[in-house]
């Protein structure tokens, strides 16, 4: 199975569509699972017609996507539990406050976003994912989104990629 992992789209605030290379990856997903920060309701219409969509809500989304979506949520994939938050919040890092929400739950990995900062790492035996952002890559080098496999393990992934100066459009150039 084929997830792409996506979080802080902002859109149209910080891009006026989604990017090409995450377009690219989208057309052959099973799952999409998008970490907050839609921005508007438009973000998951378009979305939803590449595959289904499991998702949360983020600090600046409107009441639409508050309404379709919890701000917390565990699912389950092939066996595996993968709790889904945003990570906003006060006081520790993103980081922090994303592993603290499933503190009581027993997961196999948490997605997380709000910090744009792409993480691929275990802490504890619970693989930490968080995508960055396709749209607003903040000082991070590159623009982001997550791929995560599952099979008989479930191993993650990002896409990393760079904006085309000769388009009007985010472009992929390579995949780490």
């Amino acid at each position: 199975m084929k997830i792409v992992v996506l979080s802080d789209t902002h859109l149209p605030k910080r891009a006026k569509s989604l990017p090409t290379r995450l377009i690219e990856e989208l057309v052959n997903a099973d799952l999409i699972i998008h970490a907050g920060d839609w921005q508007t309701f438009d973000v998951y219409k378009e979305l939803k017609f590449y595959a289904n969509i499991v998702g949360v809500y983020g600090n600046v989304d409107e009441d639409e996507i508050k309404n379709l979506f919890p701000e917390n949520r565990v699912i389950e994939v092939y066996g595996f539990k993968i709790g889904i938050t945003h990570g906003h919040g006060t006081g520790k890092t993103t980081e922090r406050r994303a592993i603290q929400k499933f503190a009581d739950e027993k997961v196999d990995c948490i997605i997380f976003g709000h910090s744009h900062i792409p993480i691929n790492k275990y802490d504890q035996g619970i693989l930490l994912f968080n995508p960055g952002s396709p749209t607003d890559k903040r000082r991070q080098e590159k623009y982001s989104f997550g791929v995560i496999h599952i099979g008989d393990s479930l191993e993650a992934e990002h896409i990393f990629f760079t904006k085309d100066s000769s388009e009007n459009n985010i472009k992929g150039v390579n995949k780490q």
